[in-house]
């Protein structure tokens, strides 16, 4: 099911886990690898493909949910302000949202949008984990030095790092890690 407004998700009282990033961080790329699906989410290398609030029923248990990536589009200010919306209603009203894994891609050193968006998870009380994406773009040298950066720049803020996980949905690497916190946290 796939939505424009948070108020026509599914009426359910079902868990749900969503998943969002900054447009073109392998979010699509990172589903499909997780629920072991080709085509489940729709990849594209332009960013801004997600454009709705798209709810996949999994195992008759719980909801993974497709969120808009934050951040850089080839779409119009208005357009992005209306995603923008859209993510923060859904993240602050949605009463059966579990978690929220905020994507990062860990080739790139701490982005300043990541970080403020993890602050506004925060101060809303929206409970997240990070997960470092692309890891196979990277040496481990590379990848070390990245989340070190990205581990300093939220202590600046946090007195307690959330939860993390790196993944590269290419080699299906963090998958069972992944899925298994998700079943950790569905009992």
């Amino acid at each position: 099911m796939s939505n424009s407004d948070y108020k026509a998700c599914p009426k359910t009282t079902l868990p749900e886990i969503a998943f969002i990033g900054r447009s073109n961080v392998g979010k699509s790329s990172l589903i499909n690898m997780l629920m072991n699906k080709k085509n489940l989410a729709k990849t594209s290398s332009a960013p801004g493909k997600t454009q709705l609030i798209n709810h996949f029923m999994i195992n008759q248990s719980w909801y993974l949910v497709d969120l808009p990536g934050y951040g850089y589009a080839k779409v119009s200010r208005d357009k992005r302000g209306q995603w923008q919306k859209l993510i923060s209603n859904y993240l602050r009203h949605r009463e059966n949202l579990t978690v929220v894994f905020v994507l990062i891609d860990c080739r790139l050193e701490p982005q300043t949008i990541d970080l403020e968006f993890i602050n506004w998870c925060g101060e809303e009380q929206i409970p997240f984990v990070l997960v470092f994406t692309k890891l196979d773009k990277v040496s481990n040298a590379e990848w070390e030095r990245n989340f070190t950066k990205f581990q300093q720049a939220m202590e600046r803020s946090w007195e307690e790092l959330p939860a993390s996980f790196a993944s590269s949905s290419t080699t299906a690497q963090g998958r069972e890690e992944l899925l298994g916190y998700i079943q950790s946290l569905l009992g």
